[in-house]
């Protein structure tokens, strides 16, 4: 499996102080080792895909991140320009006071903003378990799903706590078998990474892909 796991990483660069040199050669690491995409900031975005053209690699693009209080325009605009600027795949933020406050039909449209704006790109919903119940986990994924979102992710590897298989178990039973679950938030190590796997994640989100591959 360790030669196979690189497959399902998403090779992540988000720190503030990350350059462009730094991008650069995140996206020639991923390469080397067949990873499946890098996970950035909007900003790099153009950078990624030329790196990457006719690589294989993905380009992934977070938005709303990391709060996911920014409005539902500014997300569907920030998905739209990084589709546009080569993005493959877009991972939003969603607006937990939202879904701490009830306000479902609020989360389903902000959802579903994003879903449209990526014209058919895939689309994961970072739902930042540290801060939520099972309840509410479980009716975010549902909410995710309805509004035609391609995946659910556990954090974005900023709020409290991260990936967990306890969590990635629910998102898994909630979601299905067919959806995907993206484990993401403190996976540095191969053994977690399979462990995650063997939870049900579909791709692991992950600063640590390098040592993850090595063991």
């Amino acid at each position: 499996m360790s030669e196979e796991i690189g497959g399902y990483i998403d090779h992540t660069l988000l720190k503030a102080e990350a350059t462009r040199r730094e991008i650069i050669q995140l996206c020639r690491e991923a390469v080397e080792n067949k990873f499946y995409s890098v996970c950035i900031n909007p900003s790099y975005v153009k950078t990624a895909a030329k790196e990457l053209k006719g690589s294989g690699v993905k380009v992934c693009a977070v938005v709303g991140f990391p709060l996911g209080t920014t409005t539902s325009a500014v997300k569907a605009f920030e998905t739209a320009e990084a589709v546009e600027n080569g993005a493959d795949e877009v991972d939003m933020v969603i607006h937990i006071g939202a879904l701490k406050g009830g306000e479902n039909k609020y989360l389903l449209d902000d959802v579903s903003a994003v879903v449209g704006a990526a014209k058919g790109k895939v689309v994961k919903i970072i739902i930042e378990t540290g801060l939520l119940s099972d309840q509410e986990k479980k009716l975010v994924c549902r909410l995710a799903k309805n509004a035609g979102a391609d995946y659910v992710k556990t954090s974005t590897g900023f709020g409290p706590g991260g990936a967990s298989i306890a969590d990635v178990q629910l998102m898994r039973e909630t979601v299905g078998p067919s959806f995907g679950v993206k484990a993401s938030g403190g996976v540095r190590t191969f053994l977690k990474a399979r462990q995650m796997i063997e939870a049900g994640a579909t791709r692991i989100g992950t600063s640590s892909g390098l040592n993850i591959i090595k063991k």
